[in-house]
């Protein structure tokens, strides 16, 4: 029987300077993200779009959604594998083209995960654990464009080269 999981947050903007959204150039585009019991999320468009870069933009967060999901779930298809991870970092990319009317959408992303065994002779299955890993992201599944993985599995003090994976 399927599960319904449900999330809620709060967006406020809070970039109003005094005269609201009287032009193009006379409001901040911040804004917070909260979401019961945690800190708030800085938010703001991408500098491109006349937003802060100090602040998170939508962009970069949906970049690191589908990285931490991956993430997440490889760490427990691996501990349910018997593989020992003992360090993992991700330098994901996305890419997004915008059109002439100024609206987008992204083409790809790639995840760019070092993974660093325990044991070097495990590689092989945990270079496989990141197709299942794949599968099985709920945000990766509801995203319509490709998301590729170029992982490197480290262990024994040597890099192995793990085969690339395109998935979508």
């Amino acid at each position: 029987m399927a599960k319904t999981h449900l999330y809620e947050v709060t967006v406020t903007w809070t970039g109003d300077r005094g005269t609201g959204t009287s032009g193009y150039r006379a409001y901040e585009r911040a804004h917070d993200v909260e979401a019961d019991g945690k800190p708030p999320i800085p938010g703001s468009s991408d500098p491109a779009f006349r937003g802060d870069p100090a602040r998170w933009n939508p962009e970069e967060l949906l970049v690191a959604s589908l990285s931490q999901c991956h993430m997440l779930w490889y760490l427990h298809l691996c501990a349910t594998e018997g593989i020992v991870v003992t360090g993992y970092t991700d330098h994901p990319r996305g890419s997004m083209i915008e059109g002439p009317d100024g609206g987008g959408r992204f083409e790809e992303v790639v995840l760019r995960p070092r993974v660093t065994l325990a044991r070097a002779d495990q590689a092989d299955l945990a270079t496989e654990v990141h197709e299942r890993a794949h599968r099985m992201c709920f945000i990766a599944a509801s995203v319509n464009f490709p998301v590729r993985h170029e992982p490197v599995i480290l262990g024994a003090a040597q890099d192995i080269p793990a085969r690339d994976s395109t998935a979508s």
